[in-house]
């Protein structure tokens, strides 16, 4: 945890912050968010996952487990670094303030980088230090995801496992032929991510000098489509044609009454163990230097995890299989020492789970809006509490609180009347509820310090239509409210 201290943060991804070219960034505006979060006392920026998306633009949907979002590089400090001309960037589409429309966002920003790549070839960038630099610390998982990622653009988008069979099986004359012949797509790719982590590690830098930690976050599976699967087939549960003979998911649970079908290939661990979890070491050690802590999404995932059976339609037909996510993190444990991770321990938590996560001394989450359901002994009501744990009015998965509270039934919502003892509840009692919580770190959605309702919900699980898209309004990351919020981090310790 975060130097054992009570701490307080906010939750908000990048894409979220405002700003003029349709897509939060990089940017000046993240850096004066995190002058806010000094200013209102915070210690954490918490986000969600940073690779490269899917269709969906779900953060936990990514093509890599490694690479970074190329919507999220900011264009301005292209500009600042004389890889783009003021020109370029001076008449952009007149965006929708508040939402991404991530077509339109899509079509601008590749004409915008497609200019960058070519300034940044002719002026012999890759032959620059900088450049070579990066490459020197990541070309190990840089090599196969710019190709994978040439590839896909080439092959315009279809799944690895509908290309060339010599590719899909990775032979090496495949590799090296196309290779030669995606050479512009691959380098294309690879600058992509020289940029996006110059402007990450500068900004977690400036961060980290300011005190404030970043709170990442590692989704547990990676999606099928991917560099990961496509180069590390033998790692998963894949048949004699290369398709998952199993997807990942959750029975059903609070979010939906048939589970959610993720689609997610799980893992072969016996085929990880072998190889001394090589492949999970590397992603571990790779996003603890990304970011200050790391939350693992689906912890329980570690322990046991939901097999549904490929080309099922729901996720109610499935099975608990047994993971080795205990000998990985004794394996993590004696390179690294204390583990800077927060466990997703949110639906059915076995006491198995529970142990796991004890026994390597992670917190665990707790979410005030799943405390109402029941009766005194929730284990979601900031009274049961202990210290080990992050406290959440909601996540990014929830409703924004003063959504909630409208959605609420007669039953529920007089709960939640005598719990906070006001008749009329906001979403600030609630945030107050969980900063005066024993929980160690109190981590609250910027949505909810808006007092923003339903509209401004990031995800609702279950669905892939209207996710994602909410952001800040300019101007709307007002000091008045960072006061309010820093008063009450101050009077319960947090600051």
């Amino acid at each position: 945890m975060i130097n054992n201290e009570r701490a307080s943060g906010v939750l908000l991804h990048p894409s979220s912050l405002p700003g003029k070219y349709g897509i939060g960034s990089l940017g000046q505006e993240a850096y004066h968010f995190i002058d806010w979060l000094v200013g209102s006392g915070q210690k954490i920026w918490q986000i969600l996952p940073l690779g490269p998306t899917d269709w969906s633009h779900s953060p936990y949907q990514s093509y890599s487990a490694f690479a970074g979002n190329p919507d999220l590089i900011d264009l301005e400090f292209l500009v600042r670094d004389g890889i783009l001309s003021a020109e370029a960037i001076a008449n952009p589409p007149l965006f929708p303030t508040g939402m991404i429309h991530f077509k339109t966002v899509s079509v601008y920003r590749q004409r915008i980088l497609n200019l960058a790549f070519e300034q940044f070839s002719i002026s012999g960038g890759f032959q620059s230090s900088g450049y070579q630099w990066f490459w020197d610390r990541h070309w190990w998982w840089l090599d196969s995801w710019s190709l994978f990622d040439a590839c896909h653009k080439e092959f315009q988008g279809k799944d690895w496992s509908k290309w060339e069979e010599s590719l899909q099986r990775r032979e090496e004359k495949a590799l090296v032929s196309y290779s030669a012949l995606c050479t512009n797509k691959v380098l294309y790719s690879r600058f992509l991510q020289y940029l996006f982590y110059e402007q990450w590690f500068s900004l977690k830098k400036y961060a980290n000098e300011k005190g404030i930690s970043i709170f990442g976050d590692l989704p547990l599976y990676v999606a099928y489509n991917s560099s990961d699967v496509w180069s590390n087939q033998s790692l998963f549960l894949l048949d004699e044609n290369r398709q998952p003979t199993h997807v990942g998911g959750v029975p059903p649970d609070y979010f939906s009454e048939t589970g959610q079908l993720w689609g997610n290939p799980l893992y072969d661990w016996e085929e990880m163990r072998l190889h001394d979890f090589d492949w999970w070491m590397a992603r571990l050690q790779f996003n603890l230097r990304l970011f200050d802590l790391v939350r693992i999404d689906h912890f329980r995932g570690l322990e046991s995890f939901w097999a549904v059976p490929a080309g099922e339609k729901t996720a109610i037909k499935g099975s608990w299989l047994k993971a080795r996510g205990d000998e990985m993190l004794q394996l993590l444990q004696r390179q690294i020492g204390d583990l800077p991770i927060v466990a997703e321990d949110l639906g059915l938590i076995t006491p198995e789970v529970d142990l796991l996560r004890k026994k390597f001394n992670l917190p665990g989450m707790k979410v005030l809006q799943f405390a109402f359901s029941s009766e005194a002994d929730n284990v979601h009501l900031p009274h049961n509490y202990s210290a080990d744990f992050v406290a959440y009015t909601g996540t990014h998965d929830n409703n924004t609180s003063a959504g909630w509270l409208q959605s609420l039934k007669k039953e529920e919502r007089n709960k939640v009347k005598q719990y906070l003892g006001n008749e009329k509840s906001d979403s600030w009692q609630l945030i107050r509820k969980v900063e005066e919580s024993v929980a160690q770190m109190a981590i609250i959605p910027m949505q909810d310090i808006l007092s923003l309702a339903s509209p401004a919900r990031m995800n609702k699980p279950g669905t892939t239509k209207g996710n994602w898209i909410w952001r800040m309004e300019p101007n709307q990351l007002l000091p008045e409210l960072g006061d309010k919020l820093g008063a009450i981090t101050r009077l319960f310790g947090r600051s």
